[in-house]
């Protein structure tokens, strides 16, 4: 992606797919041709990191399901995606298990009864911790850009905070919606 504008679309990535249909980045980087993928790291209950357990509004100490993957361009890791789901919403669901959804998290959570309704994200700046470093191939010392996606349903409902981190030395535009639309 270095050097050229990546205008990504938020809104196919918190859209429901149908049976059989691939993933939004999979989707995306195609009509760019590319090949777009992603590599699970971690699911399962963990303890809800600080800004996680904020935005979910969680008390102290609570637990949390995580879904970690390497999110990559062409074979080459371009982002870290972790996604995080109160225990009451996910807990006891393919979710928590180290496998993929079929259709996806967003698929999955629809048939539980949750659809995003308001997305709220916050962009911040950081220099890579030493994991973020090697999961993205970056060297010690690179900054990074981390994109915290709050996802609630439409009765205020707190569902899912995404936390992506990404280079930042690679320009990338989010745009919430189709262009025109």
């Amino acid at each position: 992606m270095s050097g050229d504008a990546w205008i990504s679309e938020t809104a196919p990535y918190l859209a429901p797919r149908e049976p059989g249909q691939s993933d939004a980045w999979t989707d995306e980087a195609d009509r760019r041709g590319r090949r777009g993928g992603q590599r699970l790291l971690q699911a399962g209950e963990v303890h809800a990191p600080d800004a996680v357990r904020a935005a979910l509004q969680l008390a102290a100490g609570e637990h949390v399901i995580v879904r970690r993957r390497l999110i990559l361009l062409d074979d080459q890791p371009v982002e870290l995606a972790d996604s995080y789901y109160p225990l009451a919403i996910a807990g006891g669901t393919p979710l928590a298990e180290q496998r993929k959804v079929p259709g996806g998290a967003v698929s999955l959570l629809r048939d539980l009864g949750y659809t995003g309704a308001e997305v709220v994200e916050d962009v911040s700046a950081a220099l890579a911790t030493a994991d973020e470093c090697e999961h993205l191939g970056l060297p010690a010392g690179s900054a990074v850009m981390h994109l915290l996606r709050l996802t609630r349903t439409a009765d205020g409902t707190p569902m899912e905070v995404s936390l992506m981190t990404m280079p930042a030395d690679r320009h990338l535009t989010y745009r919430l919606g189709r262009q025109g639309a």
